[in-house]
């Protein structure tokens, strides 16, 4: 069985805000944004366990071409995505999310 992703209400927010400042600035950019997560979170659906794990079960994943990272935890099949900052945000903050 197939590990399921659910993005999290607040992930979901960190998305629509930086979707929406890329195309503010270059309008398309949002969308490339978009299918670069879509990229990522199905390569982290196919093998979650490979990334870095930051604190005791949060994982961290780069996402390729943008300054930003996916945190999320694995609980049995499931991939809970909490956070998508920039690279330069307090990596702390994400810990408000668990």
């Amino acid at each position: 069985m197939p590990y399921q992703v659910f993005i999290s209400p607040e992930a979901e927010l960190d998305l629509d805000d930086i979707y929406n400042w890329y195309e503010a600035q270059n309008t398309g950019l949002g969308s490339e944004f978009i299918r670069v997560v879509d990229a990522s979170l199905s390569t982290i659906q196919r093998n979650p366990l490979a990334y870095t794990k930051i604190d005791q079960e949060v994982r961290k994943k780069l996402i390729r071409k943008f300054p930003y990272i996916l945190f999320y935890v694995v609980i049995d099949k499931m991939i809970i995505i909490i956070a998508c900052f920039h690279v330069k945000r307090d990596p702390q903050q994400w810990k408000r999310r668990l």
